[in-house]
Formats: C-alpha cells, sequence, structure tokens
C-alpha cells in the first residue's frame, strides 16, 4: 500500500513541477486573472462547468467567490452550472449535450465568462456550451488536459494541465484555480502579497 501512496505523491509532484515550469502557463494564469477581474469590475458575472469530478471543481471554484476564500468582502458573482433539477429536465426534454448550454443560453449576457473544466476536452456538452456563449458575446475559458480536444478551439484562454490520468489533471487545475482566486481577490483590493 505504501508504495502506491508513494508512486502517486510523486506522480502529482513531478507532474505539478511540469507545469509550473511551462512558461506559457504563468502567462496564460495572468490572462484568466484579468479577465475574470474585469468581469467582476463591471458587475458582470462568471458561469462555470464540466463532467463528473470537474463538475465538483467548477462548484468549488464558484462558491469561492460567491462566498469566501481566505477573507471576508463582499460577494462576487460566480456561479457553477449544476441545478440538478434543470439537469434532469433538460437531458430528458433535449438530451445530456444540452444541459449547459442552455442555461448558458438563459443565464450569460454580454461580457460575462463561462469557465469550463474539462480533462479530455471532446465533451459535446461543454463544446456546446461555449458556442452557446460566444453567441452571447461571452468570453470562454478552458481549463484542459490531454491537448483540450475539440474544446480548445472554442475557447478565447486555454490553460492545459499534463497528465493523462483525469485524476492528476484535475489536481492541477484545482491547484490553478485556488491561484487564480487569490490573485483575482488581491487585484480587486482584497489581501496582500504577504499573506
Amino acid at each position: 500500500m505504501q508504495s502506491v501512496i508513494e508512486r502517486s505523491l510523486e506522480q502529482a509532484e513531478i507532474l505539478l513541477r511540469v507545469f509550473r515550469s511551462d512558461p506559457k502557463v504563468l502567462e496564460t494564469m495572468s490572462q484568466i486573472v484579468d479577465a475574470i477581474t474585469e468581469c467582476f469590475k463591471t458587475d458582470h458575472n462568471v458561469l462555470a462547468c464540466g463532467n463528473g469530478g470537474s463538475m465538483a471543481d467548477a462548484m468549488h471554484f464558484a462558491e469561492e467567490f460567491s462566498g469566501r476564500f481566505r477573507l471576508d468582502r463582499r460577494p462576487y458573482g460566480a456561479i457553477a452550472l449544476s441545478d440538478p433539477a434543470h439537469m434532469s429536465c433538460v437531458a430528458n426534454d433535449f438530451g445530456f449535450d444540452h444541459v449547459f448550454s442552455r442555461q448558458v443560453e438563459g443565464l450569460g449576457k454580454a461580457e460575462d465568462l463561462l469557465v469550463l473544466l474539462t480533462t479530455s476536452g471532446n465533451s459535446k456538452n461543454l463544446v456546446l456550451a461555449a458556442q452557446a456563449a460566444k453567441s452571447r458575446k461571452m468570453k470562454v475559458i478552458g481549463l484542459v488536459g490531454r491537448g483540450g480536444g475539440a474544446l480548445a478551439s472554442e475557447c478565447d484562454i486555454v490553460l492545459e494541465a499534463p497528465g493523462e490520468g483525469s485524476d492528476r489533471i484535475q489536481e492541477i487545475h484545482m491547484v490553478a484555480l485556488h491561484i487564480i482566486i487569490e490573485a483575482v481577490e488581491l487585484k480587486l483590493g482584497h489581501g496582500s502579497l504577504t499573506q
């Protein structure tokens, strides 16, 4: 059992090192921070979605803005597209491919942001959500793995995590999201670099 634990920790450490050493990562994360900061500064909203574990990460990401991260401050407009009643209704009436795009069409406004989380980039429901966002003049950010699949070309900004397994990719996504949240809060005047 210890060998499994040690191997997994080593894999996670190696992939985080690979992610950190890629010069494009800092630039891309800075672009995401700027986009989210501008969205909140202009009283627009961030919508987020994903499937399975990526859905859980989207929910975690959104609540850090609408609730709190480290400090008490005003809530920001962020929501995960995760309402189970909506999803079962749309899946039943229109098909599962439309569970996110219908919410984007109903909630999204020009200059809002859509954050999509995926380990493959090939989920049709996320591709359709990105297309719906583009039709509403929203900016689309994709946190992807394995090259980004069909979704990458639908995004304005793409942050790719290294690795082949969904677990390791999702771990990198969550590290990146926490850093992005911290940086957005700092740019919005909450907290300091010394925390």
